[in-house]
């Protein structure tokens, strides 16, 4: 259940965003899932509002709206972007799991659908980010 470390994590880093911004209180956090980080969804989103500190003004009513990022390759020979879509044959979804623990398997397991080049990087879908915290400022927070 990394789902609640996650959540604790997410929860921390915004707090973290909003105080350094000098905000008083946070009205929402949208944080993008990577497709390789494999978590699931819905156990994450609760975790999120079960982490909510009791009590703390700054995340008073904040919502938290997650967004799924999917995967995303870029082969280093042939210059394709590719994405899951574009990848074919048997044993696709299960290296696409096992990446999740182990992300450099990528390259044993999923070719270029261009060229057939082990040889790509991840560009996207991995990890959980933060990309945006948004509140009301701080009464006494000055300009910057």
């Amino acid at each position: 259940m990394h789902e609640f470390a996650l959540a604790d994590a997410v929860m921390k880093a915004a707090c973290r965003a909003a105080r350094d911004a000098g905000m008083s209180r946070i009205t929402s956090v949208t944080v993008r899932v990577g497709e390789l980080q494999q978590i699931e969804t819905a156990l994450f989103e609760f975790s999120l509002s079960e982490v909510l500190p009791a009590g703390d003004p700054l995340l008073e009513g904040a919502r938290f709206v997650v967004e799924a990022e999917p995967v995303r390759f870029h082969c280093r020979v042939c210059d394709l972007g590719f994405g899951r879509g574009d990848l074919e044959g048997e044993g696709t979804d299960d290296a696409l799991e096992a990446m999740h623990f182990i992300p450099e398997l990528c390259h044993a397991f999923l070719r270029c659908p261009r060229c057939g080049s082990p040889d790509f990087a991840v560009v996207a879908g991995r990890g959980v980010t933060i990309s945006a915290v948004e509140g009301e400022d701080s009464p006494d927070a000055g300009p910057t």
